[in-house]
């Protein structure tokens, strides 16, 4: 099959090549692609793919919020370039999309049918690139997913153990409540899915959920900081420029129950996370 991957360097881009290698690969990262410029589209038609998986994106949240024109021009308008060119080519596409388009107000796990309702820019702009994806094509999937991390990365793994060498004690909040995604289980889901040609909505994380003070815990037991105190807060108590949804966590409803399709427990996702490290 003929691929491209956009945001190839990271988390999910890289994890993704590494488990295609034994098909025909286009990689789209900056600096030598950018998504939202004319060159990338004919680069892709060029290429002449059966699928885009388009996991590019600007996913500073609290950059989103005090640089919207970004967010928009990137996730919407990248977006849109992304879909015309599937759409000139004849490619399938699949839009790597997040659990912040939902408000989290909901009290029990947000299913692929709920409205989205974001509250954030980051969550509203890649919302805009889900309409676009669906106003401009017929052949795509949408997969959500949440706190993704992977190894080698700037993300809340390593963002904690950082912190946990450099300060001696934490404070983390209890009340933002989400499901840890381990970015190797989520290419492998996606992999699976695009052979199925079951095109829709999808909720890929890995099952289960915690607190940001829940994960954490767990983070500095498993890296061996069991020792490093961690003071529980709410999400009042830590000042920040985005405030993301509280209660975030997406099910695996679709995915499961059409096509088997599950991902392993946190736990044991950031456990081999070390394992490996």
């Amino acid at each position: 099959m003929r691929v491209v991957v956009t945001g190839s360097k990271g988390q999910l881009g890289r994890a993704l090549l590494e488990m295609m290698e034994g098909h025909t690969l286009l990689p789209i990262d900056l600096p030598e692609h950018d998504f939202t410029e004319d060159s990338t589209f004919q680069a892709i038609v060029d290429f002449a793919p059966e699928m885009v998986i388009h996991g590019g994106a600007f996913t500073n949240v609290d950059g989103c919020e005090t640089d919207p024109d970004t967010a928009y021009r990137v996730n919407a308008l990248g977006t849109q370039n992304v879909a015309l060119a599937c759409q000139t080519c004849g490619a399938a596409m699949l839009y790597v999309s997040t659990n912040e388009v939902f408000d989290g107000t909901k009290e029990e796990p947000y299913l692929e049918f709920d409205p989205p309702n974001p509250i954030g820019v980051y969550g509203k702009s890649k919302l805009a690139g889900e309409m676009y994806v669906r106003a401009l094509l017929k052949k795509f999937y949408i997969v959500r997913t949440a706190w993704l991390y992977a190894r080698g990365d700037n993300n809340f793994v390593t963002k904690m153990i950082k912190a946990a060498d450099e300060r001696g004690a934490l404070r983390v909040v209890t009340d933002e409540v989400g499901s840890p995604t381990y970015a190797p289980d989520l290419a492998a889901a996606i992999v699976r899915l695009i052979q199925t040609g079951r095109y829709g909505i999808y909720h890929f994380t890995n099952e289960g959920a915690c607190s940001r003070y829940e994960f954490c815990l767990k983070i500095l037991e498993l890296s061996g900081r069991g020792h490093i105190p961690v003071t529980p807060i709410t999400s009042d108590q830590y000042k920040r420029i985005a405030q993301p949804p509280l209660y975030s966590v997406i099910r695996n409803y679709c995915g499961a129950t059409a096509l088997g399709i599950i991902l392993r427990p946190w736990e044991e996702a950031l456990q081999e996370y070390f394992a490996d490290e």
